[in-house]
């Protein structure tokens, strides 16, 4: 499927419409099969342990897969999370960011079905998974 909106306009958007999150992402690439995203690790993101938390992880996949969706689709600041399953598999490498391979498996008229693969930054081994449904409001599909 053909890309509603390029990188910097996801970025834009990310920012207009998500500032509580401003500074914490960054769309590394974009293309029709792939986004990649990074959370860009602070003191404030880890545990206790020097590890990136479970909810920064959980943050990375949803903002991902979200706006790989909103590249699809358009500014629809209203699509929302229905469901999410994830799994931890590996304890993330300490002060390295964390990186989201992102895929769109399903984009039907209501519901979006997309895959993250978060990576520490410079580690092939995956740190966890994540497969989520989103919600599309019935005027973003036109």
């Amino acid at each position: 499927m053909a890309l509603a909106m390029d990188r910097d306009e996801l970025a834009e958007f990310l920012d207009e419409a998500f500032p509580q999150v401003k500074g914490d992402f960054a769309i590394e690439a974009l293309d029709e099969d792939e986004l990649v995203v990074r959370l860009k690790v602070e003191e404030r993101h880890l545990r206790p342990g020097g590890t990136v938390s479970g909810p920064n992880m959980f943050a990375l996949a949803d903002v991902g897969i979200y706006i790989a969706i909103l590249a699809r689709i358009g500014r629809v600041a209203l699509a929302v999370t229905t469901n999410a399953s994830m799994d931890f598999m590996r304890k993330p490498a300490a002060g390295a960011d964390l990186i989201a391979k992102i895929r769109v498996l399903k984009l039907g008229r209501v519901l979006a079905v997309g895959d993250a693969l978060i990576y520490s930054e410079g580690d092939d081994r995956p740190v966890a998974r994540a497969s989520m449904t989103y919600s599309i409001p019935p005027q973003a599909m036109g």
